[in-house]
């Protein structure tokens, strides 16, 4: 535990939200005092976890880049987890990028989320997504960067929906949560694969070139980890939910879709680096998705009229050109465009509510001339290239029907066959199944009728279970299993009885000697 301080860097801010969470439920403090208890406890948490931070700094300048085991966490045959932490220049740039920007946010937040209801809501989930980012970036195994994933996922569906009195709050945060939930399948293959090849998720085993390892399953590792990655930064086609994801407050879009979880997928593209080496047939898909991206971003950023849309369309644009110095081995030069971009873009979100004043409320500017006399192009920009319709009907529409005919099939077909009763029985709540096993609901007919030989013999099983669960069953009282039940109650209480007896006790007992001296 020498290292174990690494431990509070996202251990601190994951502190300051629990705790903030337990003041709002046990409302320790009110009003404006409790603004002030919150906001200080995530700030000090904030704060110490940037000087921690910094330390790490010091270290790597000095010592070089490390891979630090501080904790086991799971071991089963061969297969290993650790609680560890990366330090080389990658992770500690992105490391001091989070702690330095989610700071400045949440201090911004203060005044800008005064005497708002939710305000205790906004600061414990802040605090969350700042330790869940910590652990994607200081993380030394896809395991642990798993955790940050899906903890940053959580607090930008509780953020996205932060107005949750709104219904189109909450399902825009349904949808950017659902489709994140894609990217999650991805990384869990990529982890599943890590496991199968290298029997450990750890960076420092997964990233180092294998000869004797399979390039077609190290590419299956890698497109997992790198669908993961296109998702989270919402890159074309996935580029849909992130325009909904704008409902939140200012400040949580600016941590999110401006400034870091945006630039996530990306870092992670970034760490994975070596493998994508190895799959060169994944490079040539990262440079089509990233100029597909810089299009989607550049095309849909010039016909939008409000101040953060544009925003927003812009980054994608950013994280579209990162894509492209990926696939191109440009790796330096990526990440230090990361960085530049998340902070001028955290400035321009956190100014963009004062944005309209400092312009004189001047009106958007007008399309350039080539695109508007391109209705076709004009037009699709302006629909987002339809990429929600098409999700839906690619995805949502035949999800929808698919469980509507499972259901279908369930009930016409399934419970008729097996005799269950169903809605077409009349039996449609938990009430009336009581009422029918009192005998106060009487199913005539819950029997269907069965085709092929199959179809006869289930029927043939579910007519005599149904003629014993109304004779013998069902029945008012009991019925003759009640009686018979009674009957057999009342013959084992005299045994009972006659066994609590000194005399049959004693015989009992010797007559187990008996056996086993005899045995």
């Amino acid at each position: 535990m020498a290292n174990g301080w690494l431990l509070l860097i996202p251990g601190l801010p994951l502190l300051a939200a629990v705790l903030v969470a337990l003041n709002r439920v046990l409302r320790w403090n009110r009003c404006e005092a409790s603004e002030r208890l919150s906001s200080q406890l995530v700030l000090g948490a904030g704060l110490l976890s940037l000087v921690l931070v910094l330390w790490a700094d010091v270290q790597y300048l000095l010592h070089g880049s490390q891979h630090v085991m501080v904790l086991p966490w799971l071991h089963s045959g061969v297969y290993n987890a650790s609680i560890s932490f990366m330090l080389d220049g990658l992770s500690l740039s992105m490391s001091t990028l989070v702690a330095v920007i989610t700071l400045l946010v949440t201090r911004f937040s203060v005044n800008y989320l005064h005497r708002d209801c939710g305000f205790q809501r906004f600061f414990m989930v802040l605090a969350l997504f700042t330790a869940a980012m910590q652990l994607i970036a200081l993380s030394g195994s896809a395991v642990l960067a798993f955790v940050g994933w899906e903890l940053a996922g959580a607090s930008s569906y509780l953020l996205i929906a932060y107005n949750w009195q709104s219904k189109t709050a909450t399902i825009n945060a349904t949808r950017a949560f659902v489709t994140n939930r894609l990217g999650d399948a991805g990384f869990l293959l990529g982890m599943f694969m890590a496991f199968l090849l290298f029997r450990s998720t750890e960076w420092n085993v997964m990233l180092v070139p294998q000869a004797d390892q399979s390039s077609l399953l190290i590419g299956v590792a890698a497109f997992g980890l790198m669908g993961a990655a296109l998702v989270k930064s919402a890159q074309f086609p996935f580029s849909a939910w992130i325009t909904r994801a704008l409902e939140g407050p200012t400040p949580s879009s600016t941590v999110f879709y401006g400034s870091l979880m945006v630039h996530a997928g990306v870092f992670l593209l970034l760490r994975i680096h070596p493998l994508l080496e190895q799959a060169p047939a994944l490079q040539y898909l990262l440079l089509g998705i990233g100029v597909l991206t810089v299009l989607y971003g550049w095309l849909g950023g010039l016909a939008q009229t409000d101040i953060k849309t544009s925003l927003l369309f812009s980054t994608l644009a950013q994280t579209g050109l990162m894509l492209i110095a990926i696939a191109l081995s440009w790796y330096t030069l990526a990440l230090v465009h990361l960085v530049l971009h998340a902070v001028w873009r955290a400035y321009q979100f956190l100014h963009s509510p004062s944005f309209a004043l400092h312009t004189q409320w001047q009106a958007a500017p007008a399309v350039p001339a080539w695109l508007g006399k391109r209705r076709w192009l004009h037009n699709a920009a302006l629909q987002r290239f339809w990429l929600d319709p098409l999700a839906d009907w690619l995805l949502v529409k035949p999800t929808v029907a698919l469980s509507q005919e499972a259901q279908i099939f369930d009930g016409q077909i399934l419970d008729k066959l097996s005799g269950t009763p169903g809605h077409h029985s009349g039996i449609a709540t938990l009430a009336d199944m009581q009422a029918m096993q009192q005998g106060r609901l009487r199913v005539e007919s819950s029997i269907g009728t069965g085709s092929g030989l199959f179809g006869k013999l289930m029927q043939w099983i579910a007519e005599r279970l149904e003629w014993f669960e109304q004779r013998l069953l069902l029945q008012q009282g009991g019925g003759k299993a009640k009686s018979i039940r009674d009957t057999l109650g009342r013959y084992l209480d005299k045994i009972e009885r006659l066994l609590t007896q000194p005399r049959y006790l004693v015989l009992l007992i010797l007559a187990t000697l008996v056996v086993i001296f005899q045995g």
